[in-house]
């Protein structure tokens, strides 16, 4: 017992797990158990971090290895459309040439209220950096099956669309890296910018390197509590990375899940090999049930201040330069004027005293 007090007295917080065996046995079993109980607490607590969320696997929902009857089964709940094609490793939805343009939709509207999508991808081809395109596109979308420009779909959409633009298409910004990840809700009657690469009507993106990787290449659509969240993992260290995280955003049930790439005079092939659609469980307190109306147009809150934003980004590294530069020649010439007028006025003191 006074070998045992004197250890306690001695004992100092993280001393636990790092003494030794014969000393550990020495230590009461109620201090023991006191730790394992807050040890447990606190990894429950950690648990509860997302409101008890549970998450199941649809198939019916899903697209993954080895296909079977996709694109060639009535019985499918997959549909191919286009220059899309079907291997053993993968749904190719366009191959590496000029001009093409495929997809892969759901025959099977999806009800369920809160999800998530992960989706297994490649983009390769012979094109070097920036002579490469277009890219391909995730979508959530009242339509299905309808060709169009925007990655291989329908302009004025309905719904939600995520997409990996791999051109640049509007030069002046500089700042901005291609491959580029950006997510977009339209209600039908918003138009996508081809030309300024979608920036007028985007949620947020950011700078993604997916091309010619010899790694898998993710990407993570969540959609939970009215909030949109895309990350990624392209980095092949198996860790998400953010890329949006939009509250506020209002999507509809019934709408279907497809996958789209389109190649103009650049080229590339575009694979998915998975699309997992997992169903969430969220608990809802009565309060938020509610409180919840039902949505019937794809909307997004306070829009006007996420372009507000986009509006006020930060100039490139060019227009900071050539800012600068005229600002400086501006006061230069303002300083030269300013030095011509004294030198006249000086004159003609001196000339009045003479």
């Amino acid at each position: 017992n006074q070998i045992t007090m004197n250890k306690l007295t001695q004992w100092k917080p993280g001393l636990l797990y790092n003494t030794p065996n014969h000393f550990r046995k020495m230590l009461p079993w109620k201090l023991y158990w006191t730790f394992a109980f807050i040890l447990f607490t606190t990894s429950r607590c950690f648990a509860d971090d997302d409101h008890g969320m549970e998450e199941f696997l649809k198939r019916e929902y899903s697209l993954s290895k080895p296909y079977q009857g996709v694109g060639s089964s009535g019985s499918s709940h997959w549909e191919l459309m286009g220059d899309s094609m079907v291997t053993t490793e993968q749904v190719r939805l366009t191959p590496d040439m000029q001009s093409r343009q495929g997809a892969v939709w759901s025959r099977l509207p999806c009800h369920l209220e809160d999800w998530e999508m992960q989706v297994h991808f490649k983009i390769h081809g012979q094109g070097k950096k920036n002579l490469n395109g277009d890219g391909l596109a995730i979508w959530y979308t009242k339509e299905r099956m309808q060709k169009g420009p925007v990655f291989g779909n329908m302009d004025n959409f309905t719904g939600l669309g995520v997409f990996v633009d791999t051109y640049p298409n509007e030069e002046k910004h500089i700042e901005r890296i291609f491959p580029y990840i950006l997510a977009m809700v339209g209600n039908g009657s918003i138009s996508y910018d081809h030309e300024r690469d979608g920036r007028p009507t985007e949620l947020g993106g950011c700078n993604a390197m997916v091309r010619n990787l010899k790694h898998d290449t993710f990407l993570f659509i969540r959609y939970v509590r009215r909030r949109l969240t895309v990350m990624i993992d392209i980095d092949g260290q198996h860790e998400w990375r953010d890329c949006l995280d939009i509250p506020g955003v209002r999507l509809p049930q019934g709408y279907y899940f497809g996958a789209t790439a389109i190649t103009g005079d650049l080229s590339d092939n575009h694979d998915i090999i998975s699309l997992k659609l997992y169903q969430l469980t969220v608990l809802r307190s009565q309060k938020e049930k509610e409180q919840e109306d039902e949505i019937t147009i794809p909307s997004v809150d306070n829009m006007d201040l996420l372009r507000m934003g986009q509006n006020e980004e930060g100039m490139s590294g060019i227009a900071i330069f050539f800012t600068v530069l005229f600002t400086m020649l501006g006061s230069i010439f303002l300083i030269v004027i300013g030095l011509v007028v004294y030198s006249h006025w000086i004159e003609s003191r001196r000339k009045r005293f003479y």
